[in-house]
């Protein structure tokens, strides 16, 4: 089964840090550009950050750029996300995908995305 699984959220007061994963089964994520999208209550889901395959580009919302670091391990089939500087503005759950644009300031989920449960990042004192 080819599926994407996030992990890593959490309860974290404001200006602390989270690592979430996103692991692959079912395929590799070597030939593929991954992002990572949130999604707030009674909001849309928006694109954060993404990493195109190899590792040659990343992007990032301007919302999270400076505090929010992308990155991949091929070998472990996996994609992180280090967030620091937390705030309550980040509160969301945290999902990721397959995108198929990364780069020129945009971040595009591909269409054909499953999404999963995603991970709940709460970010409250």
């Amino acid at each position: 089964q080819v599926q994407l699984v996030e992990s890593g959220g959490g309860l974290v007061q404001p200006g602390g840090s989270l690592r979430l994963s996103c692991a692959a089964s079912g395929f590799s994520l070597y030939y593929s550009d991954i992002g990572w999208f949130r999604q707030a209550p009674g909001r849309e889901r928006n694109g954060i950050s993404c990493i195109t395959s190899r590792n040659t580009n990343t992007e990032y919302a301007r919302s999270v750029k400076g505090r929010f670091t992308i990155s991949r391990d091929d070998a472990k089939n996996t994609v992180y996300l280090q967030m620091d500087s937390l705030n309550a503005d980040d509160t969301a759950v945290y999902y990721c995908g397959t995108v198929r644009r990364c780069g020129r300031g945009l971040i595009v989920a591909s269409a054909n995305n499953d999404w999963g449960q995603g991970t709940q990042v709460t970010v409250s004192s």
